[in-house]
């Protein structure tokens, strides 16, 4: 017998992995306030509920971000824009200064970092962190929104930077119905 793509596997880590590759999201930097300050590239990032108006997004509980992010308060989500990328990969990378130049920054309502010129921001209090394996799911509540007009959305697909496909930075543009 013959394997194909579309015969079932077993539901393990690297099956799991190799599947979810297939799923495009939107990449996130959350940032919360410490000594030092943290900040990390996340793809997790998503809507729980609008009443109340609750978001989430998971991190690993080995990551050098949790013990800050598991004592803040508020954090800030940053959604960012497709020209962005070497600020996802900045964010991504273990053992730099995230916040150094490049990187530009500064200190938000909260004492939370707030990174410049991303597609959109979300300053957010905590509401609740809940440990599944080895992650944790924090639940939050958006309290400041700020939208910019700065293109379209980085995604994350097939462990690759993406982006929306046609106009201008790779923007779909369609006529409204």
């Amino acid at each position: 017998m013959t394997s194909s793509t579309d015969d079932p596997v077993d539901a393990d880590t690297d099956a799991l992995r190799t599947l979810l590759r297939h799923q495009a999201s939107t990449v996130t930097v959350v940032t919360a306030p410490g000594s030092p300050a943290v900040g990390f590239t996340a793809t997790s990032f998503t809507s729980v509920s609008l009443v109340p108006p609750i978001v989430s997004f998971c991190l690993n509980l080995g990551s050098s971000s949790w013990p800050t992010v598991g004592r803040a308060r508020h954090v800030g989500v940053h959604l960012l824009a497709h020209h962005q990328q070497e600020l996802a990969r900045t964010f991504a990378t273990s053992g730099i200064d995230r916040f150094a130049a490049p990187t530009r920054w500064r200190t938000g309502p909260e004492g939370v970092p707030i990174l410049d010129d991303t597609l959109a921001l979300l300053l957010c209090r905590i509401v609740d962190r809940v440990t599944v394996g080895d992650h944790v799911v924090v639940l939050a509540e958006p309290e400041l929104l700020r939208h910019g007009d700065v293109g379209s959305p980085l995604l994350y697909h097939r462990g690759r930077y993406a982006g929306l496909a046609g106009g201008p930075d790779g923007a779909a543009r369609r006529p409204a119905a």
